[in-house]
């Protein structure tokens, strides 16, 4: 056995003296911490991929607007509960230029980031009916949601996506939904951590349902038009996105600014709200909110009590940013595509040296390149090769704290600069000579 790069004491050192009990359930904040503090006692370069925050510069048609729009005085006032109207009027263009749907201007809600999307959505979907008190997660997913309903004391339950792919699907779907308690479906489209993009087939059983069912889709977007398999950049024309939108009207879009436009700093998004769920009115928020309809309930009631409304300059920022978008002006996904081009060199070298994609698959399509991809070693657990990997100088975060039952790691390319493929592969060569018996 050759010594690792850094030694394994260092490593087993730190995770005991921060009190991780097990390494397979570590956050990813503790994994930094961990990969942090070995980097600076060992003296070794860490490769970094356990967070996901955009590693591209914010988009620059963003900034000039919100620079302009503080030097205008925007400051001073509130933004409207509703949103800018500029904003509204530009994300229901954005809506139909790339995922080809019609959203009016006043069910497009901006939010601080999807984060409070997410937020805001559970506490009125949980409180629109009274017979329906669970949200339904199809994991693996973002480990944060399932946080907030913590916080929200509202309960879910949950489902790994990797035995259940297109017809499985709706039949596991729906033994959930038949017992009638199930408020809201969530996925996030591409998929975070396994990248996992949802086939159309697969998207309609899911709106069928929500329609049979009545239960609400909340679709988290937060990696928008980011399926580089196939070229969704031009604005009104196919392929778009794709989404249950097509399939049902029981749904909300979550699109954030923080990924696509590298705008993650400012919390900045929008809720869409299809114009039927946007209207609707449910007797449990007619009584407890004045009669008003979902979509007034979220904005007016919910928003309101959470931050009353999002950074006025910010949504300047994003109304620029997608009126540029659906004008051809901004190739955002020029901008983006390089973590599709960095996920195809790094599942090259993880997979020539003995590792293997665990979420390979999108029906028969093998699964995009793009901002995550997740591995495994044959015959380790997720903690076993998430703790090896951090004494070669490699820093991931267990599939196990997303909500999947495979063993395997989640890889995200946005911190990967180019010196580090060469290492990569020098440390994984090293890898694999060390557990080649």
């Amino acid at each position: 056995m050759k010594d690792t790069p850094i030694k394994k004491e260092i490593v087993d050192g730190l995770i005991a003296q921060l009190g991780i009990q097990d390494f397979a359930k570590a956050t990813i904040r503790e994994v930094k911490q961990v990969a942090a503090m070995a980097e600076k006692e060992s003296g070794v370069e860490f490769i970094k991929m356990e967070m996901g925050i955009p590693g591209l510069p914010a988009a620059q048609v963003g900034v000039d607007a919100q620079i302009k729009a503080l030097q205008d005085g925007i400051a001073h006032s509130y933004p409207d509960i509703q949103g800018y109207p500029e904003l509204k009027r530009q994300a229901s263009r954005f809506v139909k230029a790339f995922i080809g749907v019609d959203i009016a201007a006043e069910g497009c809600v901006p939010v601080t980031g999807s984060m409070q999307g997410t937020f805001a959505s559970f506490l009125t979907c949980s409180q629109a009916d009274k017979t329906k008190d669970t949200v339904l997660f199809i994991d693996p997913g973002f480990p944060v949601q399932k946080m907030q309903l913590q916080v929200l004391g509202v309960k879910y339950e949950t489902f790994d996506v990797y035995e259940y792919r297109g017809d499985k699907l709706r039949g596991k779907l729906e033994s959930y939904l038949q017992k009638g308690n199930i408020c809201a479906i969530v996925y996030s489209n591409p998929n975070n951590p396994s990248w996992v993009c949802l086939t159309e087939q697969e998207l309609q059983g899911i709106g069928e349902l929500a329609t049979q069912y009545d239960t609400i889709i909340m679709e988290d977007l937060a990696y928008f038009a980011m399926d580089f398999r196939q070229d969704l950049s031009t604005p009104f024309q196919p392929p778009y996105q794709p989404t249950v939108a097509r399939y049902t009207d029981n749904y909300m879009l979550l699109i954030s600014g923080s990924k696509a436009f590298s705008y993650a700093g400012e919390r900045i998004g929008v809720v869409c709200i299809s114009d039927k769920l946007f209207h609707r009115h449910y007797p449990a928020l007619s009584s407890r909110y004045e009669g008003l309809p979902f979509g007034l309930v979220f904005s007016t009631r919910m928003l309101y009590a959470l931050s009353s409304g999002t950074s006025h300059s910010a949504q300047y920022a994003l109304a620029e940013m997608f009126r540029a978008a659906c004008d051809g002006e901004y190739r955002f996904r020029d901008e983006v595509k390089v973590y599709g081009e960095r996920a195809h060199r790094l599942k090259e070298i993880f997979c020539r040296h003995g590792f293997h994609i665990v979420y390979d698959k999108d029906g028969d399509q093998p699964v995009a390149d793009g901002f995550y991809f997740t591995i495994g070693y044959k015959g380790m657990t997720s903690g076993e090769l998430a703790r090896e990997l951090m004494y070669y100088g490699v820093s991931a975060i267990c599939l196990v704290t997303t909500g999947s039952h495979q063993e395997g790691l989640r890889v995200c390319t946005s911190f990967i600069e180019d010196h580090q493929y060469q290492q990569l592969e020098e440390r994984m060569q090293l890898f694999e000579a060390n557990h080649s018996h």
